[in-house]
């Protein structure tokens, strides 16, 4: 084992594949012993949720390898929750391989690559290299930066265009701090759209970070593990829009509303009322738990815009309240705004 424990940090745009990522890795380990640390956005610990049921090790195990940081991003939490949760996880260090850090899809990677920088941390653990998952689809749709021919077209005509939303700011810091691009849903869209994202991709990175196309969350974990890149010490190279903020501040627009609702729904019938409901709020992302009538199985949903996708994983457990669990992150989100666009009947 290392003198240090290397960190891979997955970041990546809202809905982009981190977890489905991750889950992979873990089913996939090749025999090394992981330790997962999820940032979630909002009270309800979804992600968390998922990697605990992806089943590649015995109960005890998942809930001493997961942790999850529920008050936002990373790099606002390092005082309250980050530091000691690290803390926690070098007392074990001869347990565990290496350590995956899951970001929030609206955190900036780089202050809490920063954080590895601290006396405390820094002689026992590494960033070992930061992998920004990227959403083929979006991109191609235009959803996270817009047209892509427009955005180009706009970029040459004004060089120092300064313009951008927090939404593209943040993509930009990503990309700017990733040892590697990977490049999800490819699947979804033709080859040649997905060969026109990779190449605009290429314009935004420098030549030495590579993309990798990849479905469904497969990839090598060769591939993401082992960059040895040692991060915290070359951030310089490493440009971000907040370089020069003292401290990171958050939109404090963007907030999150939790929705735990008795309720039971088809999946179709969900879909369609979230999906009237994407259209008349600005909503990033939905994501969460659903009880199916007559379904002794838990459907997990995850939407970003208007697509939406679901799955069953897992049977509800015995002493398990039968619930349908929603998180919605967005622009001036308010509870009650929500509930009554989808009807009285739901409840916080």
């Amino acid at each position: 084992m290392s003198a240090k424990i290397p960190v891979t940090v997955i970041t990546g745009f809202l809905g982009s594949g981190k977890t489905t990522t991750i889950r992979h890795l873990l089913q996939n380990n090749q025999g090394r012993r992981i330790a997962v640390l999820v940032n979630e956005f909002g009270e309800v610990g979804i992600d968390g949720e998922l990697l605990r049921s992806c089943q590649v090790c015995d109960e005890e195990d998942v809930n001493n390898n997961i942790f999850e940081l529920t008050n936002g991003c990373l790099c606002c939490t390092v005082q309250e929750e980050f530091f000691p949760t690290m803390q926690e996880l070098l007392k074990r260090r001869e347990k565990i391989d290496s350590i995956l850090i899951e970001t929030s899809g609206l955190a900036l990677p780089k202050p809490l690559v920063q954080a590895f920088r601290w006396p405390q941390i820094k002689t026992s653990a590494t960033v070992d290299g930061v992998v920004t998952v990227v959403d083929c689809e979006a991109v191609a749709n235009g959803s996270l930066v817009g047209d892509i021919d427009a955005l180009e077209a706009q970029r040459q005509a004004d060089p120092n265009l300064d313009h951008e939303t927090p939404i593209e700011e943040l993509f930009e810091d990503q990309l700017a701090c990733a040892d590697l691009v990977l490049l999800t849903k490819v699947d979804m869209v033709d080859k040649a759209i997905s060969n026109k994202v990779q190449n605009w991709l290429k314009e935004q990175l420098p030549q030495t970070v590579k993309i990798v196309p990849c479905i469904g969350g497969e990839i090598n974990p060769d591939l993401l593990l082992g960059f040895n890149a040692a991060v915290e010490d070359n951030l310089d190279s490493r440009p971000s829009h907040h370089d020069t903020e003292e401290e990171h501040e958050h939109d404090d627009e963007i907030n999150s509303v939790n929705l735990i609702l008795e309720q039971e729904f088809e999946p179709k019938e969900l879909v369609e009322k979230l999906k009237d409901l994407v259209a008349n709020y600005e909503i990033y992302r939905i994501k969460g738990f659903v009880a199916v009538p007559n379904k002794s199985m838990r459907l997990v949903l995850q939407g970003v815009g208007d697509r939406f996708d679901y799955f069953y994983d897992r049977l509800w457990k015995k002493q398990e309240v039968r619930q349908t669990k929603l998180v919605l992150i967005g622009r001036h989100l308010k509870v009650e705004n929500i509930q009554l666009e989808l009807g009285n009947n739901f409840s916080n």
